[in-house]
C-alpha cells in the first residue's frame, strides 16, 4: 500500500496515514538456518517416538547423545 515513488506524499506521511511503523515496510522475514531446521526435525523424531520425553530429557538426550549443543529453552 505504500509507495516508495510517489510524489506527492512522503513515506513518513504515508505510514502516518495508514497507522503503521515505518519500520515494519523494511522488514524482511529470514527463513530458518539449516541447524535450526535439523534440530527441530530431531526434536519431533524425538518426541513422536516417546511423547513422555519432557524438555529436560529432550535435551540431555540432543546434548549427550546426538552433540547437539542446546539449552532447554530452545528444545
Amino acid at each position: 500500500m505504500v509507495r516508495h515513488e510517489a510524489h506527492e506524499l512522503s513515506v513518513v506521511r504515508q505510514c502516518s496515514l495508514l497507522r503503521i511503523s515505518r519500520s515494519g515496510l523494511y522488514y524482511e522475514h529470514r527463513g530458518k538456518s539449516d541447524f535450526d531446521l535439523a534440530l527441530m526435525r530431531e526434536i519431533d523424531r524425538i518426541f513422536t517416538a516417546q511423547p513422555s520425553m519432557r524438555t529436560r530429557q529432550i535435551r540431555d538426550y540432543l546434548n549427550n547423545t546426538l552433540g547437539y549443543n542446546v539449552g532447554r529453552k530452545r528444545v
